[in-house]
């Protein structure tokens, strides 16, 4: 059994009800611990290929990308090992050996690629954060003051703030009972004169429902988008990727996030050349040469360091999603005979978030009753974002969307990450059931 899991800090878009680590000797017996994440395990697992990264950055000497609004494939990394220098008395590290007469290949651009080709998309766009991969592709499809954009009250912040941030109110309509996901016919119902776009949210690595939801914004002329920023690789109900629903998705590389960066990164994938070309020329100021800027845009640029370490974690995508697949379907399996609801089956889901609803107002008991077990939990999400304070100009007020507002008090997050081990697994599940049995 692996000892001593640490714990790591809590998402940007969650509530920890309990964090734990370390192993606790009780009557000379070794209770198994269980985080929420392990990250330094995860990453560890890969250590050779992120450093090689890393250094193959540091040896390029180009860490930003330039303004550009096109995309060129870039040559394969180079293969040869980088030689590295030390100087004292700083011992900063240089290359000990440099060709000014080539340009080095970027690492974003080569991501970008390869990240198309992985998720099924013609274009991907590589951003700052996943809450700029919304706002840059709201901008893009010209979303702006006195617009309104229907979307979900249950997800994170980032995805009703990118639309308030630029002016246009959110509207929102309540979730699906068993997926949590936007309800399609509600949305749909929800669509105004001034509606400029619907954005949808795949939850806990689910995809949302979104046929309804098409056959309105096409006749209506309006685009849907994609939050996927839980659901890199997610595979809706007809068979479709994310990225090939709607106009585009936004992607989140949040370090929590089934394809982790090392601090906050994002992409727009899309199969509109269009919308990918106007994300690119945003993303940089809105600059096509330095200096020359033909629209007001951000600062959104993915840097080349996190691009090079995605692009070292992306071939272990598909080995991590099976892992996480598996996993939900013991604790399904497991957890089905008893008084709390796991989430149903999906077989295109990417289990992002392994999410259970505790009725009857236990939520909180059985979290600290998990906590005394040595077993982390966490809350997605303890308030719905129409009573966020920030919010409250919005005029919703309680009741509103009471499936939402009902879910907010029910739901715990399990741990659910592919490093767990059967150990751990069965611990989750045996601290579940003492509780109830």
């Amino acid at each position: 059994m692996r000892q001593g899991a640490p714990a790591v800090p809590a998402a940007e878009n969650e509530t920890v009800i309990s964090e734990v680590a370390g192993d606790t000797r009780i009557a000379g017996e070794t209770r198994i611990v269980v985080p929420a994440q392990d990250l330094v395990l995860h990453n560890a697992l890969i250590a050779d290929d992120l450093q090689a990264a890393a250094l193959r950055v540091l040896a390029s000497g180009r860490y930003i990308l330039p303004p550009s609004s096109s995309s060129s494939s870039s040559p394969p990394p180079p293969s040869s090992p980088v030689s590295w220098s030390p100087l004292s008395p700083a011992r900063a590290l240089v290359p000990a050996a440099s060709s000014p007469s080539r340009s080095p290949p970027s690492e974003v651009r080569g991501f970008e690629d390869e990240a198309a080709l992985a998720l099924g998309v013609s274009h991907a766009v590589g951003v700052s954060s996943g809450t700029d991969a919304i706002l840059a592709m709201l901008m893009a499809l010209g979303v702006g003051p006195g617009d309104e954009v229907v979307t979900t009250p249950f997800s994170f912040i980032a995805t009703a703030a990118a639309i308030a941030r630029l002016g246009a109110r959110p509207v929102f309509a309540d979730v699906e009972p068993a997926t949590l996901t936007l309800d399609p016919d509600a949305a749909a119902a929800r669509v105004g004169p001034r509606t400029r776009a619907v954005l949808t949210v795949h939850l806990f690595g689910r995809a949302a429902r979104s046929e309804p939801l098409e056959t309105t914004c096409t006749a209506r002329g309006i685009a849907l988008v994609e939050d996927a920023a839980q659901a890199i690789g997610v595979v809706d109900g007809t068979g479709r990727r994310a990225g090939a629903i709607g106009r585009g998705a936004a992607l989140s590389f949040f370090p929590t996030k089934n394809l982790g960066g090392f601090g906050d990164a994002g992409m727009v994938i899309t199969n509109d050349g269009a919308l990918a070309a106007a994300v690119r020329l945003l993303r940089t100021h809105g600059a096509t040469t330095k200096f020359h800027h033909v629209v007001l845009g951000g600062n959104f640029r993915l840097d080349e360091l996190q691009a090079a370490l995605l692009r070292a974690k992306l071939p272990h995508l598909p080995a991590w999603t099976t892992a996480r697949r598996r996993i939900a379907g013991i604790y399904r399996d497991a957890l089905s005979s008893l008084p709390l609801d796991p989430p149903p089956p999906d077989p295109g889901c990417v289990w992002n978030q392994f999410v259970v609803r505790v009725p009857g107002g236990r939520r909180d008991e059985l979290a600290a009753h998990l906590t005394r077990n040595r077993i982390a939990t966490t809350v997605y999400y303890p308030e719905p974002l129409h009573l966020q304070p920030c919010f409250a100009t919005l005029g919703y007020r309680r009741g509103d969307f009471p499936i939402a507002e009902r879910a907010s008090s029910e739901v715990l997050g399990l741990p659910i990450y592919p490093e767990l081990t059967d150990d751990q697994i069965q611990a989750v599940v045996d601290g579940i059931r003492q509780f109830y049995l």
